[in-house]
């Protein structure tokens, strides 16, 4: 079967035989058709990976949920990204720079976290409560491991700043820009990123939040920002539960 490729200058249609495009004359680049279609796979590869283990996760937490089962999902997590990341280390590496960081950007990546904290913790509590007529706290959730604070602050305030930014606004932006412009990109990345959280509460959230992070990676060329956005993002999340712990013990289950 003859395969078709898809002229650079006109977006027209090509033989894969051809040398030159048929509509504007220009020469085939091939070299950029093979790494588009190599992106393509991999982008699928990552999104099927990562929703496959979005579903373990949860279904295993789900049946026993202990430091050891955490540990080790922690820790394939880790392995996957760090796998994907293998496949284009040196641009992934080349994303923590700090050419493009300045006081203003800190700044605003310093106090932006704060508002989207707050902002998502009491929203997110008056939907559980008013609608779904729960509510939640994640100590409550740890609060049979050794240490409980400790492994809370690793899974919910080291690990994701690193290892997310790493996988979705590092190695899947790259491949993403490889066959779409930035925009689809931002709006790709984010949607993967939501998705694979595995909740649709969070969908709500978590997508407006890619957009951001993502528009960081672009406009930035780093991933230095998102990754001081996203810690402290979630480290005022779980402040603000560790805060309420006491009320949140008190309530009838």
């Amino acid at each position: 079967m003859m395969s078709t490729l898809i002229c650079n200058h006109c977006n027209e249609a090509i033989s894969g035989l051809s040398k030159f495009c048929g509509n504007c004359g220009k020469k085939v680049t091939v070299a950029k058709a093979e790494k588009e279609k190599k992106s393509l796979q991999l982008v699928i590869a990552f999104y099927i990976v990562f929703l496959l283990y979005a579903i373990v996760s949860y279904t295993i937490n789900y049946e026993s949920f202990n430091l050891s089962t955490e540990l080790a999902l922690e820790a394939c997590f880790i392995l996957i990204t760090l796998g994907f990341t293998l496949f284009d280390y040196k641009k992934v590496l080349a994303l923590y720079s700090w050419k493009t960081l300045n006081w203003k950007n800190i700044l605003f990546c310093t106090l932006f976290p704060v508002v989207t904290a707050f902002v998502v913790y009491y929203s997110f509590e008056w939907i559980n409560l008013h609608v779904f007529e729960e509510v939640d706290n994640v100590f409550y959730t740890y609060s049979e491991f050794p240490n409980s604070v400790f492994w809370v602050l690793i899974f919910y305030t080291v690990i994701p700043p690193i290892f997310e930014e790493l996988a979705f606004r590092g190695f899947l932006f790259n491949q993403l820009q490889n066959i779409a412009n930035w925009q689809v990109t931002i709006l790709a990345t984010a949607l993967i990123f939501s998705l694979v959280h595995f909740s649709f509460v969070s969908l709500l959230w978590i997508f407006p939040f890619g957009l951001v992070l993502g528009y960081l990676r672009w406009y930035f060329k780093t991933l230095w920002l998102g990754m001081l956005v996203h810690f402290i993002h979630n480290l005022i999340v779980v402040l603000l539960d560790y805060y309420y712990l006491e009320s949140f013990l008190e309530l009838p289950f």
